[in-house]
């Protein structure tokens, strides 16, 4: 998905992996509350009390603001070992998809007249709100259906319709699936890491072509005027240590274009010695 900072981003969520269907059909009928529309499973809850919609709104205001310390509050144990392990970009990455937005952005919070929470994210560019309907509670999991749509679309055109899961762990509310699909960053993790891999795998192969093509016009440059040059890397090594080089000129023509080869060393010395055309090495006597 290609975020772009003048519109929302879209599609919502993509996952490679989905739940079972026993699991997607509880999803199905855990969406019947609609935003704005009170749940008869629903128990009152406030910010304080921890309830799934308190927790809901606390995570979508840390992804909002790209804050990855109380974004981390909200996933499992098994989630937040394989966040830890997730790049940096990879993280922030799968912060943009709660809330569709490319930058950080301002989360300002308040309810309808029907007293559903509001999530309003608020970006240089472009604001999102995200209403958050009634929770479904069963045992231990949480449903809870989510809009989300671009604060200026007053009609409902491009509304994104979510149903948000939450599972208790030790008490609190954690982020559990994402519409139909399970919340795994472990299979994230992998999936991503071969992704970021293979990007950069790509720009190193574009730096080799660039480098190549560089050295190749400066040794095509500089094959004239009766000398050939040669460039040469030396002292490279796999333990980091930096590479020097070392510069031949030898005549094209011995006897008519030249008599002598030249060498610049690794250090940096100039030697010269009639070669008969052949290449040059530092055992030549130094130019001074």
């Amino acid at each position: 998905m290609k975020l772009r900072k003048s519109k929302i981003c879209g599609p919502v969520f993509f996952l490679s992996w989905a739940l079972p269907l026993a699991a997607a059909n509880a999803l199905s009928q855990g969406s019947s509350s609609k935003p704005g529309e009170s749940s008869a499973s629903a128990p009152s809850e406030t910010a304080n009390s921890g309830g799934p919609s308190a927790a809901l709104k606390a995570v979508l205001s840390a992804a909002c603001s790209q804050n990855q310390t109380e974004f981390v509050r909200f996933l499992t144990v098994r989630n937040r070992e394989a966040f830890s392990r997730m790049t940096p970009l990879a993280r922030v990455a799968l912060m943009k998809r709660f809330v569709l937005l490319n930058e950080p952005g301002k989360a300002t919070a308040f309810v309808n007249p029907a007293g559903r929470p509001i999530l309003r994210c608020q970006t240089p560019d472009v604001t999102t709100e995200m209403q958050i309907g009634g929770a479904e509670l069963r045992d231990n999991t949480a449903f809870l259906p989510m809009e989300l749509r671009s604060a200026t679309d007053t009609t409902g055109a491009n509304v994104h319709q979510i149903t948000m899961g939450l599972v208790r762990e030790d008490g609190d509310w954690k982020l559990l699936s994402l519409g139909l699909l399970l919340l795994d960053l472990p299979a994230l993790e992998v999936e991503w890491d071969a992704a970021e891999m293979e990007s950069t795998e790509k720009d190193a192969i574009e730096a080799v072509k660039k480098v190549s093509a560089a050295v190749e016009a400066y040794r095509n440059k500089y094959q004239r005027h009766g000398y050939a040059i040669r460039y040469v890397i030396v002292g490279a090594s796999t333990l980091g240590a930096p590479a020097k080089y070392a510069l031949a000129a030898t005549p094209l023509q011995y006897g008519r274009t030249g008599h002598r080869s030249f060498f610049r060393d690794s250090n940096g010395a100039l030697h010269a010695a009639d070669r008969r055309g052949a290449v040059g090495s530092e055992a030549d006597p130094k130019v001074e």
